[in-house]
């Protein structure tokens, strides 16, 4: 009646192993898994190296860089494009200046993408992997004043 199987609990990914901390400003690519929490300031790109890592962005937290990683909280400013192959969930004071790669995503009322939303197909883990090309709109279009 009753099976001796165990049922097997996903590994939680509410955990933090790392925090860059309120006071600290970090310059340069940050590669990590487990949960990383930012609530600093992060110049370069975040990357995580397995598939339950969390990445955690505070209301105090900003990041100028990509940021590819499965599973994120926003709740800061992410000055870059979002790749995220699971979950993305943006709180009320969340920006993103750039564009948003998701297969599933939660929005608070308040939360901006200043881009574009750009949804993968539930089976596509490359997602992380995407290239993106970045134009410099200053140059395309200048104009000049001819006498």
């Amino acid at each position: 009646m009753f099976s001796n199987k165990k049922v097997q609990k996903k590994k939680s990914t509410t955990r933090i192993d790392t925090l860059v901390g309120r006071q600290t400003h970090m310059k340069g690519d940050i590669h990590f898994s487990g949960g990383l929490r930012i609530d600093g300031t992060i110049t370069g790109n975040i990357i995580a190296d397995h598939e339950d890592a969390l990445l955690t962005i505070s209301d105090h937290g900003k990041v100028s860089g990509d940021v590819r990683v499965p599973n994120v909280i926003i709740n800061g400013e992410v000055n870059g494009n979002v790749f995220s192959s699971e979950h993305v969930e943006l709180a009320p004071k969340a920006i993103i200046n750039g564009n948003l790669y998701y297969r599933m995503i939660e929005m608070a009322m308040g939360s901006e993408v200043n881009g574009h939303l750009i949804r993968a197909q539930d089976s596509d883990k490359s997602i992380l992997d995407v290239e993106h090309e970045v134009f410099d709109e200053k140059q395309d279009f200048q104009l000049e004043q001819k006498s």
